[in-house]
């Protein structure tokens, strides 16, 4: 049987059939046999491909992501004054191949640099952030001197101190060098750096591992000798990186030396006989983590994602390349275990890591560190500088950053496409003493998003009997903006009113608020928007028990203060509005499981975890973390075409109580503030499906 029938139709039968399914009184995997049965009878019934995108089940409409526009959570580009004086240098590894040489071009192409494995990477499961593209700074070439001189401007306005350039030296032969000679030769580029010796074998496979060797190391007395006498020049630049005075070299991989304290005993010497004076040697913990005292060294610099082992989630994943070798890893687990760690009883300067993934180095087998985020890595490194090294002298107080521009590695400082500025702003938010923030003023924000204007007077009389002060904040399309302000100015009420387009309802403004609001230092938000549901007869008896319940009049301080005094809680929801995740389960199942993976929440339990249902709260922004701190697209979120159930902001309805269970908060309703139980009932504004 074939039945000629139009995209939409075909789709909308398809769901109609699947969620029909679902119904049957039979066990998950009968219905599905049964559904699967069925549908491979009539071919004609399953839903139409999406166009442009490919994957492994049936939600391929989020393959990809667009690493072109701004996520939530993007940040432009701020004047902001650091802490003076700094709490510590913060040195952030830097690569230099970003130009061209002949030794590449024979290797790997001509023209070729490190930008041609970044632009040629692509996603290989749903979610995953690829190809990263540069924003502010573009595709730089270093053969400019302007673009070194454009970094350190950028770097020292976010409170990088210095760059641990990765120098080649291989037997008397250095490649990448003419950045380092370029900076030498040029005065006014005045960040300083120092030096790191990657001393490992160039082989083809990225890797340095022995085999396919495209140029190789020569470790002996000798070499040790000429390597020392080629960066002296540097070292005695006097913007070099000293440490206690004395400039500070390190080595990648001090176990392919054959007698690292020999080495160490050379340079030294030399340095002392030929007017270096003292130096620093350290060793990156990448591979090995010896004491440096017995290799003849000075300090350890660590060196995260390498020796840590969080745990592998590649299982999790909704595969996009079939062929996927490689491995998922999370992130979050590296962070929290690097960050507690005690420091050792030998000199260790330690490090944090602002992601990681070398996909565009090796297709369909890179490592992935999943979940990395900047408000995470601001975490991280601001107990690393505040805590972690808060018995430190002096001159130890140094944080290496990897990295400021491993573009293909998926360590980036540097400004990209779609979270723009974000991991610089996260790094110069961990300089500040947390203990000397200023208090946030006690006035909880009131985020409405005002669709329907007309509605909105009855939200701002609301406010006003409700007895407590708020920051309001009003989200509307640029055709409203117009008559959202003249409502707010007939009532005699200032509120800031933002711009956004009409796409995710009143779900994707409020995402995009909420992460502006949480950067900014606010605590407490109110939720609301102006309900209308039209394709409902009850639509505004719905929103005014909302309103009722949430801002009620003379108490809205009560809720608020609940906050204040119970650090756990993280939602505060309507009485009787908290319903089971399986009410309209099924147009919503694929995008909740989805958004599951892509947050790293976890997958929900539909028989135990509830929802919000009308999309108003109280809410502590700290419990939204793992939503905002996903940077979902605004491109995920379908064009409004009157939908009422199925959508992205459907789904995200759904996620808000997961998200602050995962951050470690509780979801409570008015009644139970009140130590009431809430009325059991049916709920009269949605049918369970």
């Amino acid at each position: 049987m074939s039945v000629p029938m139009g995209e939409r139709f075909r789709n909308a039968l398809f769901d109609g059939l699947r969620f029909g399914f679902r119904l049957l009184p039979l066990s998950e995997g009968t219905r599905d046999r049964w559904r699967q049965r069925f549908l491979g009878r009539f071919p004609d019934l399953q839903p139409a491909p999406v166009r442009g995108q490919v994957g492994t089940h049936a939600s391929t409409r989020r393959a990809r992501m667009r690493a072109d526009q701004p996520a939530i959570g993007h940040v432009p580009w701020r004047r902001e004054a650091l802490p003076s004086p700094l709490p510590a240098t913060l040195v952030a590894f830097y690569l230099p191949q970003f130009h061209p040489i002949p030794e590449n071009d024979a290797w790997w192409g001509k023209g070729f640099t490190e930008w041609r494995n970044v632009a040629r990477a692509l996603p290989q499961f749903e979610g995953h952030a690829q190809p990263r593209l540069p924003a502010d700074l573009g595709w730089y070439d270093l053969r400019n001197p302007d673009t070194m001189r454009e970094q350190a401007r950028l770097a020292r306005e976010y409170g990088i101190g210095a760059f641990c350039f990765y120098f080649y030296w291989f037997g008397g032969k250095t490649l990448l060098e003419s950045p380092l000679e370029q900076w030498l030769a040029d005065p006014t580029i005045d960040m300083p750096l120092c030096l790191c010796w990657a001393n490992e074998n160039w082989s083809r496979r990225w890797d340095g591992r022995e085999q396919d060797i495209l140029i190789g190391q020569r470790h002996d007395a000798g070499d040790d000798l000429a390597f020392i006498a080629h960066v002296a020049r540097y070292l005695r630049d006097p913007r070099y990186l000293r440490v206690d005075g004395k400039p500070l070299l390190l080595v990648y991989r001090p176990g392919l030396l054959p007698d690292a304290k020999a080495t160490a005993l050379r340079w030294r010497h030399w340095c002392h006989e030929n007017g270096v004076g003292e130096i620093v040697l350290a060793y990156v913990q990448g591979f090995e983590r010896p004491d440096p005292r017995g290799i003849g060294f000075d300090a350890a610099v660590e060196f995260p994602p390498n020796m840590g082992a969080p745990a592998d989630i590649t299982g999790e994943q909704q595969l996009l390349n079939k062929d996927f070798r490689g491995s998922v890893l999370d992130w979050r687990m590296l962070a929290d275990d690097y960050r507690q760690r005690p420091l050792p009883d030998y000199r260790l300067f330690p490090g944090v890591d602002c992601g990681w993934d070398n996909e565009p180095r090796r297709p369909g087998l890179g490592r992935v560190y999943l979940h990395a985020s900047p408000r995470r890595y601001r975490d991280w490194l601001r107990d690393t500088v505040h805590q972690r090294l808060a018995q430190a002298p002096a001159s130890d107080r140094l944080v290496f950053v990897n990295a400021w521009n491993e573009w293909a590695e998926g360590a980036v400082l540097e400004p990209d496409a779609r979270l723009g500025h974000a991991w610089l702003q996260a790094t110069r938010d961990a300089l500040r003493d947390p203990d000397a923030s200023p208090v946030p003023v006690a006035r909880p924000c009131l985020v409405v998003h005002a669709w329907y204007p007309e509605v909105l007077g009855e939200i701002l009389a609301a406010m006003r009997d409700s007895g407590q002060e708020f920051r309001l904040l009003a989200t509307t399309s640029p055709d409203k903006v117009a008559a959202v302000r003249a409502v707010l100015q007939q009532h005699g009420v200032h509120g800031e009113v933002v711009e956004c387009e009409n796409r995710g309802r009143d779900i994707l403004p409020f995402l995009h608020l909420a992460s502006h609001l949480l950067d900014e230092g606010e605590s407490i938000v109110l939720k609301l928007h102006t309900k209308q549901s039209l394709h409902r007869r009850d639509g505004e008896t719905w929103r005014r028990e909302l309103l009722d319940l949430l801002l009620p009049q003379g108490r809205a301080a009560d809720l608020a203060a609940a906050f204040a005094n119970d650090p756990t809680l993280g939602l505060l929801a309507p009485e009787g509005h908290v319903q089971p995740m399986h009410y309209y389960w099924g147009a919503n199942e694929d995008n909740v499981r989805y958004l599951a993976t892509r947050t790293g929440i976890g997958q929900p339990q539909t028989d135990r975890d509830r929802f919000i249902a009308g999309s108003m709260f109280w809410a502590r922004l700290e419990a939204l973390r793992p939503l905002l701190d996903a940077h979902l697209d605004d491109w995920e979120f379908e064009p409004e075409q009157g939908q009422v159930d199925g959508t992205f902001a459907h789904a995200l309805e759904r996620m808000f109580v997961l998200a602050a269970d995962n951050a470690g908060y509780r979801t409570i309703t008015t009644a139970e503030l009140d130590g009431r139980p809430g009325a059991d009932r049916r709920y009269p504004y949605a049918d369970r499906g």
